[in-house]
């Protein structure tokens, strides 16, 4: 009800806005095995969440403990804005081989694969302000879905006995070496988000066997 609420104050929105928003649409809460989830990864010019823009979105989509590699998303997109000191942690140069979109076709092309599916990220946060960023930038709402944090949800699935040694934020290298993730195309939007998909799938695993594995203890801030 509250997004059809939403849908009547939008008419004058683009149809593709409307689509994701209508994912949305009589949703009933799945099974945790039975739902669509979809780990992604940005790389951008920056930290700066309303100045720096993203130039590529990875992303990589997954039921139950199947990850469909065959089907990911591959963006890189065109911007003006650049910084050459960000070169050497992405990699990606301004006039690169990469074939790349505009920022609102990217967009059309994300909102249209992620659907309802409920988004996982490592430091979720700073991907989720960049891709509103880009959002609200074309004049569109911010993302409805569900997000997981993989750092967050880590120190969660640690045992209370090993509370004083969590580090207050791991980073997703510490997450592949603690729970033994090779660390491929790290640095890449694609290979990150591939790499997040995999630290999830394992972490929902040490949940299953302490019986912690049900929507309210994942959602969980």
């Amino acid at each position: 009800m509250v997004f059809k609420r939403l849908k009547r104050k939008i008419t004058n929105y683009p149809d593709f806005w409307l689509a994701y928003i209508d994912s949305f649409d009589a949703k009933k809460k799945a099974s945790i095995e039975n739902t669509r989830f979809v780990a992604f990864d940005t790389e951008t010019t920056g930290f700066d969440r309303k100045k720096d823009r993203i130039l590529s979105i990875g992303a990589v989509s997954f039921t139950g403990k199947s990850i469909e590699v065959n089907k990911s998303l591959e963006l890189y997109l065109e911007q003006n804005i650049f910084k050459p000191e960000t070169v050497q942690i992405h990699g990606l140069m301004k006039n690169g081989y990469e074939e790349k979109i505009s920022e609102l076709e990217a967009i059309k092309v994300f909102l249209n694969y992620i659907k309802d599916a409920v988004l996982i990220a490592h430091h979720a946060n700073f991907d989720k302000t960049m891709v509103n960023q880009m959002l609200l930038r074309h004049g569109l709402g911010e993302l409805k879905n569900d997000f997981i944090d993989t750092g967050v949800l880590f120190n969660k699935s640690k045992h209370i006995i090993y509370k004083e040694s969590l580090k207050e934020k791991y980073s997703l290298d510490d997450l592949c070496k603690e729970l033994n993730v090779p660390k491929v195309d790290r640095h890449t939007a694609s290979g990150d988000a591939l790499i997040t998909a995999i630290v999830f799938l394992k972490i929902l695993s040490r949940l299953d066997k302490r019986k912690h594995l049900e929507w309210g203890y994942l959602l969980s801030k």
